[in-house]
């Protein structure tokens, strides 16, 4: 099963510390021989981005950065794990990454389970597990 991590912090952004990074090419190096880790990555700064928003029927753009942003996604990953308790395991030595090597440093890893093609399950209930999603 396919999981996705966010991490977010309230904080400016900041470049990451030499330390971190090295710690964090490690585990990628790891994850990846494994054939665990899809995909990882940091982001730019808000201000090279843009949102496209659907609002009143209307598309906008707005571009970076955003005066309303309360939190900053600095970074993601995609893991193919066995379950959710795998899942939590590697976010949470992620996250030790992170409260080891950037002190001061606050953030989240929102992980969340994937669906896309090829997750066996059908279209009606992919809906069903979206449009929950959405209410929560």
């Amino acid at each position: 099963m396919r999981f996705m991590y966010i991490v977010t912090s309230p904080q400016p952004m900041q470049a990451p510390a030499p330390a971190l990074m090295q710690a964090i090419g490690k585990i990628t190096e790891r994850e990846i021989k494994a054939g665990r880790m899809v995909d990882n990555g940091g982001l730019m700064p808000l201000r090279e981005g843009a949102r496209i928003s659907v609002a009143g029927g209307r598309l906008s753009v707005t571009d970076g950065p955003f005066v309303e942003a309360k939190e900053v996604i600095g970074g993601y990953a995609i893991f193919d794990l066995r379950d959710k308790a795998e899942a939590l395991a590697m976010a949470k030595e992620f996250m030790q990454l992170h409260l080891d090597h950037m002190p001061g440093w606050e953030g989240t890893c929102e992980m969340r389970a994937m669906i896309g093609h090829g997750t066996e399950m059908g279209c009606d209930e992919k809906a069903a597990i979206l449009t929950e999603a959405i209410q929560a």
